[in-house]
C-alpha cells in the first residue's frame, strides 16, 4: 500500500514536472535585447529622477520613443554618451528639468524632530535609512545616493539634503567592478 502511494506521488510529480517544462518552452516570453542593453548601462539607482519608477521602465520608454536619452541624473553625461553610441543618436547634455549633474547630495535627519514614523524608510530605494517605529532614524551616509525621495515623505520636515564636496574619499566609480 505504501509503495503504491509513493509510486503514485512520484508519477504525479514527474507528470507535473513535464507539464511545467513544456509550458516554460511553449510560453517563453522574449525580452527586448535593446531594453536589456540600455538597462545595463543605467546606474540602477531606481531614484525616479528621470520621471520613471525605475531604470528598467526608463529603458523601455527610451526604446518606445517616449523618453529621451538625457534624463538620467545619476548616470550623467557618461551614460548619455554611452546611450547615444548604442542607439546611434547624437549625444545631448543632461536635461536640467530632471536635475543637475555633479552635485552629490546626502540626506540628513534632524534627530531632535524625527518622530520615527518610518515613511522615509519605506520610500528609500537603497535602504540607506535605519530606524525603528517611534524611534529616531539615521541615514547611512555610504549608502545614500541623494535621490531626495525621502524629503517629500517626511511629515515633520526632519530631513534635509546637504551637498557633499567631491574629494578622493567621496568619489565613487560610476559602474560596478566586474569580477
Amino acid at each position: 500500500m505504501m509503495i503504491a502511494t509513493v509510486g503514485m506521488l512520484g508519477g504525479l510529480a514527474l507528470l507535473f514536472g513535464l507539464l511545467l517544462g513544456y509550458a516554460t518552452v511553449r510560453f517563453k516570453v522574449e525580452g527586448d535585447p535593446v531594453v536589456e542593453q540600455i538597462d545595463a548601462i543605467l546606474p540602477q539607482q531606481q531614484c525616479g529622477k528621470c520621471g520613471y519608477p525605475g531604470c528598467r521602465a526608463y529603458a523601455k520608454a527610451i526604446v518606445k520613443g517616449e523618453a529621451d536619452i538625457n534624463q538620467c541624473v545619476p548616470g550623467g553625461s557618461l551614460d548619455i554618451l554611452t546611450l547615444a553610441n548604442l542607439l546611434d543618436r547624437t549625444p545631448k547634455s543632461l536635461d536640467i528639468k530632471y536635475g543637475v549633474e555633479g552635485l552629490q547630495k546626502l540626506a540628513v535627519i534632524d534627530e531632535s524632530t524625527c518622530i520615527g514614523c518610518l515613511w522615509c524608510i519605506q520610500v528609500c530605494p537603497v535602504d540607506a535609512i535605519l530606524g525603528a517605529p517611534k524611534q529616531m532614524h539615521t541615514v547611512i551616509a555610504q549608502e545614500c545616493m541623494g535621490c531626495e525621495r525621502c524629503i517629500a515623505h517626511c511629515p515633520v520636515n526632519s530631513l534635509s539634503m546637504i551637498s557633499i564636496p567631491l574629494t578622493a574619499d567621496t568619489w565613487k566609480w560610476p559602474y560596478p567592478v566586474l569580477p
